[in-house]
């Protein structure tokens, strides 16, 4: 079965599973999951641990076999952990994996807890990932979006003992904070802490309220940002968000080529379905031949009807001139510096799918 992680706590309650896999590249999240399953696995009576972490194509998988199988001298019940960084356990490696989740179902003695990346749709469908989440509980630990981020700040300062003060100033602090740790759950979690040490006595019987120039004074800008995140913001017409997150990636040492190729990529998408649409094509018919799914697929709804063909054939040559930019060519009325044709690119494209309208209302 697979269960959030808001859910794991209250499943661990009623009872442990024989196998846990946990899958995803959000560090706080995988560390608090692992804490509470070993918590729960402590206190139902495993007190031994082993840890394996598969490294290179030479890993000895019949190691792990023997671990799973064997009977402690000193603990009548066991934890197991698996750890495979790459996400991709090889033939071997998907063959023992099924192995366990066969050898692990109904076990009461060992407990396999597995830990890995991200996955992508392919891993999810193999058929290794769908032994281990068949005998047990899958719990995949993505990145927070943007949007949600408020209501977690909210969440984890009242388990801090404290709070954003109410109205205006509350929300103006929540959005504030978010901006500041956007794309990075654990310096969030600290910053927090740090708050907490700060303001918070042992004596507060209430949560203490913290002020906007608190927030502002404490809270070290520690985003972090992803082309992903970058995408969003641009195409969610949030001018303000795509210009903090051009700043972040600049800093960070990203790849001007790689944020070209996001930009340019997402301008021809939307130029084609656009294209497919003038054709009497319906949108949704149009989206799934442009293999535009998910997330990306409600951006393209909303930003579609803001884009005529005119802006988005001005956008697709503005695009090509970028290119060049990047690869060290110089174009006439265009910045020399490439991080700065981007910002003009992404500033475009970003007016353009908010219909012209500049900073588009963020919502928490």
């Amino acid at each position: 079965m697979q269960a959030s992680a808001e859910q794991l706590p209250g499943l661990l309650k009623r009872g442990l599973r024989s196998v846990y896999v946990l899958h995803g590249d959000e560090p706080l999240l995988v560390q608090e999951a692992q804490d509470a399953i070993r918590t729960a696995a402590r206190a139902a009576g495993f007190t031994e641990r082993s840890v394996h972490t598969v490294m290179g194509a030479h890993f000895d998988w019949g190691a792990v076999l023997a671990a799973s199988g064997s009977m402690s001298l000193f603990a009548d019940k066991q934890v197991v952990e698996l750890r495979i960084p790459s996400g991709k356990p090889g033939k071997e490696g998907s063959a023992v994996l099924q192995a366990l989740a066969d050898q692990m179902a109904g076990s009461d003695s060992t407990l396999l807890l597995v830990t890995l990346p991200r996955l992508d749709f392919a891993s999810k469908k193999a058929a290794w990932f769908a032994a281990l989440e068949s005998s047990g509980v899958s719990v995949p630990l993505e990145p927070m979006d943007r949007a949600a981020l408020p209501v977690w700040i909210v969440q984890r300062m009242a388990r801090a003992g404290l709070r954003v003060a109410d109205g205006e100033e509350g929300q103006r602090s929540l959005h504030f904070f978010a901006d500041r740790v956007e794309g990075n759950l654990l310096a969030a979690h600290q910053e927090i802490e740090k708050l907490a040490l700060l303001h918070v006595t042992r004596a507060a019987a209430q949560p203490v309220v913290i002020s906007f120039e608190q927030i502002e004074a404490s809270v070290l800008n520690v985003a972090r940002y992803g082309v992903p995140q970058l995408q969003q913001a641009v195409l969610g017409g949030q001018m303000e968000r795509t210009q903090r997150m051009l700043d972040g990636l600049k800093a960070e040492g990203e790849a001007e080529v790689l944020v070209h190729w996001m930009l340019a990529d997402d301008i021809r998408a939307l130029k084609r379905v656009r294209d497919a649409m003038a054709q009497g094509q319906p949108l949704p018919v149009a989206l799934n031949e442009q293999r535009v799914w998910g997330p990306k697929q409600r951006l393209f709804e909303r930003a579609l009807p803001h884009l005529s063909q005119p802006a988005l054939r001005r956008l697709l040559k503005a695009a090509q001139v970028v290119d060049g930019i990047c690869k060290g060519l110089r174009q006439p009325d265009w910045p020399h510096d490439p991080w700065e044709a981007l910002k003009r690119l992404a500033h475009q494209l970003c007016r353009e799918c908010a219909g012209g309208r500049g900073e588009r209302k963020i919502t928490a």
